[in-house]
């Protein structure tokens, strides 16, 4: 058993958004909430993020730059303004020199950065880094991964088998850390509305095949999250808005809640390798069915818990029937009910927030004493 300590911990935020709500998507919602619920069992956290986020204390130094797009039309998810790289090296270099001096150097760093430098901190100045490997492998983090030596104080997680397996292909190992739910942020809901689409309106994430499967099925559907690529969007999403397909915008979590709560059915159309897919586990919570492509790990985020369904990925008719079907047989509250048990029992954040937190201890006391990360979530 490992004792709980009070940790000086720094969070390292994924630099592209502000860390508050609504939430630019499931990776900075994890994020929001590791840092509340870390300072609410009494850790010293402090947050490195992007400016604009909530948790940021007044140090300057661990305030991060966000992108600056000349044109809005140009805003992505998936690119970076010129220069702003450079920007983020310099920034990360003022946060290490920082951890560097004793009079503000941390026991363990929570990095969930989609930078590389952040990795390198681990070998650079002897801090324990904890690296949760939220996507596919990215070149900058996967070259800074493989320049770690066996000494460096460094431990990876990884939200799926599937995201795992990816990055040992590259020379990564990584134990399996899935994300969580909050059961008391996401309520049990009445059903029996609209079908229901939510997350970040981007090409990977193909909110225009759940309108199609929408269509296909004669139901309407309400499609909420922030534009991450406002070309995509206007090319391939507003022109089938109507005639009962309704985008509401970005929502704070409360009101999303309410809205997939709601629905009759979630749909999910990852067309990339979907590392975990939060969304899944969001509306199951509420007792909402889902029915999602085969696409990455969304396998093991269904696997077992009734009122799911997968499909093969980009399979719009196939996704219609597995809907429909889904609606018929879980329009009772006891089927919600099984739906959200199931959800929580496999995917609660309490459960997860406190292996996190040994995880953590774990790693701020292996720089001296040499315990193993298995031990952690073991213990």
């Amino acid at each position: 058993m490992i004792a709980r300590e009070r940790l000086r911990v720094l969070v390292v935020a994924p630099e592209r958004h502000a860390l508050r709500q609504p939430h630019a998507g499931g990776l900075e919602a994890v994020v929001w909430n590791r840092v509340r619920w870390l300072r609410s069992r009494g850790h010293d956290v402090q947050l490195c993020a992007a400016s604009g986020s909530d948790f940021l204390d007044l140090d300057i130094d661990l305030h991060l730059p966000s992108p600056h797009w000349h044109r809005s039309r140009d805003a992505s998810d998936t690119d970076f303004p010129e220069g702003h790289r450079r920007r983020m090296t310099d920034a990360f270099d003022r946060v290490r020199e920082r951890l560097d001096s004793p009079a503000t150097r941390v026991d363990v760093v929570d990095n969930h950065s989609l930078h590389g430098d952040p990795i390198l901190w681990s070998r650079d100045i002897g801090v324990p880094v904890v690296t949760t490997l939220h996507t596919p492998p990215l070149s900058d983090m996967v070259i800074a991964s493989n320049a770690l030596t066996g000494a460096s104080p460094h431990r990876f997680l990884a939200v799926s088998q599937y995201t795992a397996r990816a990055w040992s292909a590259e020379g990564v190992e990584a134990f399996v850390f899935t994300n969580g739910v909050d059961t008391a942020q996401w309520k049990l809901g009445s059903g029996g509305g609209d079908w229901a689409w939510f997350g970040r309106i981007v090409p990977e994430k193909a909110p225009h095949l759940a309108i199609a499967a929408a269509r296909h099925a004669g139901a309407r559907l309400k499609l909420a999250g922030r534009i991450g690529d406002a070309e995509y969007f206007a090319r391939e999403v507003q022109p089938r808005l109507g005639d009962g397909i309704e985008y509401v915008g970005p929502l704070r979590q409360p009101e999303l809640s309410d809205l997939v709560g709601a629905a009759s059915v979630a749909l999910v159309t990852p067309v990339w390798s979907e590392p975990f897919g939060l969304v899944m586990a969001e509306a199951l919570m509420t007792g909402t069915p889902v029915v999602a492509f085969d696409s990455g790990g969304t396998s093991e985020v269904l696997a077992g818990i009734p009122g799911t369904a997968i499909v093969p990925a980009a399979d719009v008719e196939a996704l219609a029937h597995a809907a429909t079907a889904l609606v018929e047989r879980t329009q009772g509250g006891l089927a919600r009910q099984r739906v959200r048990e199931a959800a929580a029992a496999r995917h609660s954040l309490d459960q997860r927030h406190r292996e996190i937190e040994r995880v953590l201890t774990v790693a701020a006391q292996s720089a001296v004493s040499g315990l193993d990360l298995v031990e952690a979530v073991g213990a």
